[in-house]
């Protein structure tokens, strides 16, 4: 059964549709735009989901939320395949990553994001929410010092499941030439014939 992906401009969603890529399994895309003042998803979302976010996908008559929920449930569909790697090492490190990205990179970028629309009102907490953004950096630095990818040394959902915070902190939370090793990281699975072609079945992109 093929998968439809609920997918909103610029957003989390653009990782399940390269993972599907990834994958190899059917899909089709129902693209979402953001309002253009407030950047807000549409209400139409909320006709899928009560909570109106997206990612969301439709599968076998079910409704899956939830960015790592759903490449769980995905790679499962695909038999395993960019799934835990097999010694117990790279199987923690991926169940680590797979939710890290939600879990303790997404909330300071979100924070960064109300800071910089707060203006004035925003400036006694910019500096606090840099230096959480700038530790997590300096720390994931050093993760990548040694081996290709987060769980080893090939890729896998953990990978895609960092893509999108990482990509936010390239664009606006300092994510430059003082990290070589996210930059490779980035640049390797920016090079990616399925990366590529989600970027093209998704369109616009803001953090690529």
């Amino acid at each position: 059964m093929t998968t439809i992906v609920h997918h909103l401009e610029n957003s989390r969603s653009q990782r399940i549709i390269w993972l599907l890529e990834e994958l190899g399994l059917p899909y089709e895309i129902k693209r979402y735009e953001r309002h253009p003042k407030t950047s807000k998803a549409p209400a139409s979302l909320k006709a899928i989901h009560p909570l109106g976010k997206s990612p969301m996908i439709e599968d076998d008559g079910e409704v899956i939320i939830e960015t790592a929920a759903i490449a769980e449930y995905l790679v499962a569909k695909a038999g395993g395949k960019l799934g835990a790697p097999n010694d117990p090492k790279g199987a923690r490190l991926y169940t680590q990553y797979l939710h890290f990205a939600e879990g303790s990179m997404m909330p300071p970028l979100y924070g960064l994001l109300v800071v910089g629309r707060l203006g004035l009102l925003g400036l006694p907490a910019r500096k606090t929410v840099d230096q959480m953004v700038t530790d997590l950096l300096v720390w994931l630095e050093t993760e990548l010092q040694g081996r290709s990818y987060f769980a080893g040394d090939e890729l896998t959902a953990a990978d895609i499941m960092m893509s999108f915070p990482l990509e936010a902190c390239q664009t606006r939370a300092g994510l430059d030439a003082r990290y070589p090793n996210l930059q490779a990281w980035l640049k390797c699975i920016h090079d990616r014939s399925q990366y590529r072609t989600a970027l093209e079945k998704g369109g616009p992109y803001a953090y690529a």
